[in-house]
C-alpha cells in the first residue's frame, strides 16, 4: 500500500529538511521557552508565543513546564554533586549521553524536587491539560506526520521523538559538562561544546551559562553565535518578547584607586576575574613547580592542574597531584603567596556578612599586598585589577 500523505511523493532531501526543520522548532522551543524563559526567567514572552511553544513541546516531547523547571533548577543548584540530576561527573559521560533522558524522567518524579524548584511556572487550565494528557501529545504528532508525510512519516516522527532525548538531555548535559572549552572558570566542569552555536539552538555555550546562568544571551566572545540570541532578538524586534538580563561586560580604564564600581564589577564578574587572575599566574607556578620538582626528583604537573588549582577545582584533581601541589606551596615562597592571595580574592565575594565600606577596604589592601609581594605575574594582575569596571570607558577619557 503506497500512501504518500498530504505532501505527496516528495525527492528524499525534502524528507530531510522538514525532518531538520521539525526538530529545529522544537530546539527553539526548549531553549528560549523552558530554558530562558521558564527556568531563569532571563526574557518575557508575549502570550501567543509562550502558547505555541507550550503546545509544540506537548506535541514532540511530552515534557511537562513545571518538570523540566525544577530539574534544571536543582542541575544548577547541585552541580557536579550526588544530587545533580544528570552530571557525567557523577553519573559517568556514557550514562549521560546515552540514557540522559531516563535520567531525567527519574528527577521528575521526586515530588520533593518539584516542590521546592518548580515554581512560578504556568498553572492554568492549558497546562492542568497539558499535565493531564502529558503523553498523548506524541500520539497526535504521529498522526500528523502520517497524515502530511504518508508511511515516512513514522521514521520523521521516530526521529522527533528521539532527537531531544539525546541532544538536550544526553549532549548538553553530558558532552556539556565533560569536553570542549572554558571561557570562565566556575566550580563546575561545564564546557563550551563549539563557539557556533547553531544546531542546539545556543545551548552549545554552557560554560557561558553557567558563568552567567541569568543572562538570555550565551554567547560570551567575539567569535561564539549563539543563534537562540539570534531567535529572541527577532522576536523582541516584533514585540513578541522582552529581554530582562544579558551578563554584563568587564570594562577597563585607568583609575587611581578601586572604588565602589571595581568592587562591584569584580563581584558580578566573579568568573571572569577569577579566569583572568588564574592565566596570570599560572605560568609563575608552572615555572616554580618545574624547578621544584627537578630538585626533588618528582615527575612534573601539567599545567592544566595549576589552572584546577588557582579556580578551587582542586577536587578535580588526583590524590597525587594535591599532594604534589600542597608540597609545592609549602617549599616555594612565591606559590605560598599566590595561593595564600587567591583564597584572598575569592572571599571578596564569597563573605556576605562585610559591608561594601569593608570590601572595598579589603580590595584596596590586596592590591597593595599584591604589588608589593615581588612576584612580578601577581603585581601586573593587580594593577590590572584595579581598573575593572561596570562601566564604559568615559566619552572624555
Amino acid at each position: 500500500m503506497n500512501f504518500t500523505g498530504f505532501a505527496g511523493d516528495l525527492p528524499w532531501w525534502a524528507y530531510v529538511v522538514a525532518t531538520l526543520c521539525l526538530t529545529h522548532i522544537t530546539i527553539a522551543a526548549v531553549t528560549i521557552f523552558l530554558h530562558r524563559n521558564q527556568a531563569h526567567r532571563s526574557v518575557d514572552l508575549a502570550p501567543p508565543v509562550s502558547h505555541f511553544f507550550r503546545l509544540w513541546l506537548w506535541l514532540t516531547t511530552g515534557m511537562n513546564t513545571k518538570e523540566w523547571t525544577a530539574v534544571h533548577r536543582k542541575h544548577h543548584a547541585k552541580v557536579e554533586t550526588e544530587d545533580d540530576p544528570h552530571s557525567p561527573q557523577v553519573a559517568g559521560i556514557w550514562r549521560v549521553l546515552f540514557c540522559g533522558a531516563g535520567l531525567y524522567h527519574e528527577e521528575a518524579c521526586n515530588d520533593k524536587t518539584i516542590e521546592k524548584y518548580g515554581f512560578g511556572t504556568p498553572d492554568d487550565a492549558a497546562e492542568k491539560f497539558y499535565k493531564r494528557f502529558q503523553n498523548y501529545g506524541i500520539y497526535v504528532m504521529l498522526l500528523a506526520d502520517l497524515l502530511v508525510f504518508g508511511w515516512i512519516g513514522v521514521v520523521i516522527w521516530v526521529i522527533q521523538m528521539i532527537w531531544i532525548p539525546f541532544w538536550a538531555a544526553g549532549v548538553i548535559n553530558g558532552v556539556g559538562h565533560y569536553l570542549g572549552y572554558r571561557n570562565f572558570q566556575t566550580h563546575d566542569e561545564s564546557r563550551n561544546i563549539v563557539p557556533l552555536a547553531l544546531f542546539i539552538g545556543g545551548e552549545e555555550l554552557h560554560n557561558n551559562h553557567h558563568a552567567y546562568p541569568t543572562s538570555s544571551k550565551l554567547s560570551s566572545k567575539w567569535y561564539e553565535f549563539d543563534l537562540g540570541w539570534g531567535y529572541i532578538r527577532l522576536l523582541e524586534m516584533m514585540k513578541l518578547a522582552k529581554v530582562k538580563r544579558i551578563a554584563p561586560r568587564l570594562h577597563r580604564h585607568a583609575k587611581p584607586a578601586c572604588d565602589l564600581d571595581t568592587l562591584q564589577s569584580i563581584i558580578t564578574n566573579r568568573f571572569e576575574v577569577m579566569t583572568e587572575f588564574t592565566e596570570s599566574v599560572r605560568s609563575t607556578c608552572v615555572e616554580e613547580g618545574r624547578k621544584f620538582f627537578a630538585k626533588s626528583g618528582a615527575p612534573a604537573l601539567a599545567s592544566g592542574a595549576y589552572r584546577k588549582w588557582l579556580s578551587f577545582r582542586g577536587h578535580r584533581l588526583s590524590k597525587g597531584e594535591r599532594e604534589s601541589l600542597r608540597k609545592l606551596a609549602e617549599h616555594s615562597a612565591v606559590v605560598g603567596k599566590i595561593r595564600e592571595m587567591n583564597k584572598e580574592l575569592a572571599s571578596l565575594w564569597e563573605d556576605r556578612d562585610a559591608s561594601m565600606e569593608q570590601l572595598i577596604e579589603r580590595l584596596r589592601s590586596w592590591c597593595r599586598k599584591a604589588e608589593g609581594s615581588g612576584i612580578e605575574s601577581l603585581k601586573r594582575f593587580a594593577e590590572e585589577l584595579r581598573g575593572f569596571s561596570s562601566l564604559p570607558q568615559p566619552a572624555s577619557a
